[in-house]
């Protein structure tokens, strides 16, 4: 009798072992043998699945996002929230997340500079991977200026502010090692307040 393998679900068992290895050898030290040992699996097996390293990496990176994606979007929609209520709780669950995966902000950090240093342009790699957060700020600006809450201004550039901070928060959290999860939150209020219309 055959054992019928779930192929999806071996997948996504695999990306997330993975990454626990990236996370505890770092990117270079990674190889297809200790990914395919923590997954309990073969060399042979794993390559049912991926081609190399790299491509688990990204895919990895991109399950990752995907989660942080879906929850942002279920901030967004609270219908009940306004614009000012959703952004800040936005940002807050970024900095959350970049607090929460410290150690792999730490390995893609490496990676990005391997990248540089392979001349392959870490930015649009970066850019690649966040279009769609930009959209939903951008969308949560756009909306806030409509209905009044926000002050007219650059979508772009507050958008810009807005990625300069989270992009600090990673360094802080994933270079630095700081735990000042607090006063990464007070200046992203800060921001949020510029932008605020006052009565």
């Amino acid at each position: 009798m055959s054992i019928i393998v779930e192929h999806d679900k071996r997948r996504q068992e695999i990306l997330q072992n993975a990454l626990e290895v990236f996370i505890d050898e770092g990117y270079e030290d990674v190889t297809f043998q200790k990914i395919a040992d923590r997954c309990g699996i073969t060399r042979t097996t794993l390559y049912i699945y991926f081609k190399n390293k790299r491509e688990i990496f990204t895919w990895s990176i991109k399950q990752l996002t995907a989660g942080i994606e879906l929850r942002l979007k279920e901030i967004v929609a609270e219908k009940k929230s306004g614009a000012e209520a959703v952004l800040r709780k936005t940002l807050g669950a970024m900095v959350d997340e970049c607090e929460k995966n410290r150690g792999l902000f730490s390995v893609v950090l490496y990676y990005l500079l391997g990248c540089k240093k392979n001349g392959v342009d870490p930015g649009e790699r970066v850019r690649r991977r966040l279009i769609r957060l930009r959209h939903l700020i951008d969308g949560i600006l756009i909306g806030g200026m409509k209905n009044g809450e926000f002050k007219k201004t650059n979508v772009r550039t507050t958008y810009e502010m807005l990625y300069s901070l989270i992009l600090s928060s990673v360094f802080r959290f994933s270079v630095l090692g700081e735990n000042s999860i607090g006063a990464i939150r007070e200046t992203l209020n800060l921001a949020v307040d510029g932008l605020v219309m006052r009565a």
